[in-house]
């Protein structure tokens, strides 16, 4: 399903000058007045104090889309801070009914294709060969350093446990870093079925740091450059250069840590700064006190942290909270979000199901409001008049956006993912109109979703759209096809195309890229040929057209003396790579040109292993 885009209202940072003071009886009400401070200081659990090499590791790592199981989803991709740290295009999830277009559709996250515990593609029962789409929207990151508990059913609470040792790594105040080691396990989000925590840290342990990134901030690309390996940026963040899960979870949670938004001009008015708001913002923000709004979203951070059921749908379809405690009490309860920076996101609510700020005011005054375990705040609805409702408008788009966040200014700054929301990937490119259908009227159908980058071991293509024990080969060349089809020079297979519950059945060819700097830049042309007996000739898929390449750092970064990838350099990469070269290994074809393999092979390799790595 196409991803659907909504149209919220955007930030306009024009202020007018109006000064207005509140009544010292609303102050006394709820417990604010101007001038108290924003924002707490940030809590920091003592057994993960905030180190700047800490934070600038958990930087790369939220980017890092090879942190997914086929290097296409990073954490930034469901959590954009110009979208308000939330996912900037959210696409359909047919609901608890599992049919499209019906009232409980929900707008999640796309994440991973489904894949077997082999990294084969395998249909999912909802999405097919298609991305997965997360049954909740996804919540802001920014501020989340605030919140005792995280997710929308408040599941990360407690102390963090080391996923690997079961030891207690934090005793209290670590919902950041549980809630960081939950989406490279989750099936729908990054990972495989079966995927394992050994698999993560050996991956990363091998892999060059951002290298599916570009236009890097600078003080990641500094530290990328300058570390060249996750080991070494592990080692100055810890210490020494292991990569373990509850690393990994403590790095990500001290760059979330420092994710903090306080300059809204809401915060300069409520410094002091009579201009910083319009009259209408101010009266906005007025209604919101003599509301009931505050009893949830009460400033500075806009949010109680608490959990209310407010009637958005009926508990069957989601029971929230519930589903954690198992208690009938908490059934159809979600956490309360922050209202900062709200204004940024596509769409509202758990659901994804408004599109408006205004949207969102009128459902809490209009309804309708699903009576089953209501939050009692909820049962008379909130009076507001639509001026008020106009107002409150105009105070969280304008006056609660930090402008810092809307420009992914520091520290909410981005790199360029290699996968960006609704923008078309080129590398892999699928060449449209060259394929051979079935007998049987079916055309057989390339899954390219996977970047070819050099040094990686995730490169796949798959075939679907053919019947059930189909036989394929992957054809591959140098030279484009002729008459729409590849003359190969080699030839990958059979693969047999299945699925063990009888859906739409699936193939899939892994073909790793060597780390051979050799490779940026050559192209190679891929095709599925399917055997069919119903006719003479066999069947062809649309023709993909890859084109290898270094990624940023232009392959300076990784470490290609680590020939057999253990994460150490010693004679046994040597050994390893010499065995290679005399068999014609196309891991130790490192030199220019490809396919020939000589003495500069050799020494490319030699200088390497002459100077290490870091």
């Amino acid at each position: 399903m196409p991803p659907t885009r909504a149209q919220p209202f955007k930030p306009a940072f024009v202020l007018i000058a109006a000064p207005f003071v509140l009544g010292s009886a609303m102050f006394a009400a709820t417990g604010w007045q101007r001038g108290m401070r924003s924002l707490p200081v940030v809590p920091v659990p003592v057994e993960n104090p905030i180190t700047e090499e800490k934070r600038i590791l958990g930087k790369i790592l939220f980017y890092d889309e090879q942190l997914s199981s086929d290097n296409t989803v990073s954490c930034a991709t469901c959590h954009w801070h110009p979208a308000g740290g939330a996912e900037p295009r959210p696409t359909r999830h047919p609901g608890f009914d599992g049919q499209y277009f019906t009232d409980d559709d929900v707008f999640g996250s796309e994440g991973i294709i489904a894949q077997d515990a082999e990294g084969n593609y395998q249909a999912h029962p909802i999405f097919g060969l298609e991305p997965q789409v997360t049954r909740r929207a996804s919540p802001t990151v920014i501020n989340s350093a605030f919140s005792p508990d995280l997710f929308w059913d408040n599941r990360a609470q407690g102390p963090f446990v080391d996923p690997l040792s079961g030891e207690t790594v934090i005793e209290s105040g670590g919902a950041l870093e549980i809630q960081a080691v939950e989406p490279p396990m989750d099936t729908a989000e990054m990972a495989y079925h079966g995927r394992e925590w050994p698999q993560v840290t050996g991956k990363l342990t091998h892999a060059r740091p951002l290298a599916l990134a570009s236009e890097l901030p600078q003080d990641m690309a500094k530290a990328v450059l300058g570390a060249r390996t996750y080991p070494e940026l592990f080692r100055r963040a810890f210490g020494d250069g292991e990569v373990t899960p509850a690393r990994i979870a403590k790095a990500l949670a001290t760059y979330q840590r420092t994710l903090i938004s306080d300059e809204s001009p809401w915060d300069a008015w409520n410094a002091g700064d009579d201009t910083a708001m319009t009259t209408a913002q101010v009266n906005g923000f007025n209604a919101m006190i003599g509301g009931q709004c505050f009893r949830c979203h009460p400033s500075g951070q806009f949010t109680n942290h608490l959990s209310r059921n407010i009637g958005l749908r009926p508990i069957k379809e989601d029971l929230g909270m519930g589903e954690v405690t198992g208690s009938e009490f908490d059934a159809g309860r979600f956490k309360t979000p922050t209202l900062r920076n709200s204004a940024l996101k596509p769409v509202f609510m758990h659901t994804g199901g408004i599109d408006t700020m205004l949207g969102v005011i009128e459902f809490y005054v209009f309804g309708p409001h699903f009576p089953e375990n209501l939050d009692p705040v909820m049962l008379n609805g909130i009076n507001l008049s639509e001026q008020q409702r106009l107002n409150m408008t105009d105070f969280l788009v304008n006056a609660l956006v930090d402008p810092r966040v809307a420009n992914a200014e520091p520290p909410f700054d981005v790199p360029r993912l290699h996968f960006m929301r609704g923008e078309p990937v080129e590398n892999p490119m699928v060449l449209t109109g060259t394929a051979r259908p079935l007998s049987s009227g079916q055309t057989p159908r390339v899954i390219a979703v996977t970047p070819p980058l050099i040094g990686s071991d995730d490169f796949k293509l798959g075939l679907t759209e053919v019947p059930e024990g189909a036989q394929g080969h992957l054809l591959i060349a140098s030279a484009p096809p002729v008459d729409g089809q590849v003359i190969p020079e080699q030839v990958l297979g059979p693969f047999t195309a299945t699925h063990p519950d009888g859906l739409a059945p699936a193939a899939t060819a892994h073909h790793p890229i060597p780390f051979s700097p050799a490779l940026d830049g050559q192209v190679r042309y891929m095709q599925w040929r399917v055997e069919d007996p119903g006719q003479p000739e066999p069947a062809l898929s649309d023709v993909v057209r890859v084109e290898f390449f270094c990624g940023f750092g232009a392959c300076t970064t990784g470490c290609l003396a680590d020939f057999n990838r253990d994460g150490t350099v010693n004679f046994f990469d040597l050994s390893d790579f010499l065995a290679a070269f005399q068999a014609q290994d196309p891991a130790a074809d490192l030199a220019a040109p490809i396919g020939v393999f000589n003495f500069f092979d050799l020494a490319v390799f030699l200088d390497a292993f002459q100077q290490g790595c870091p």
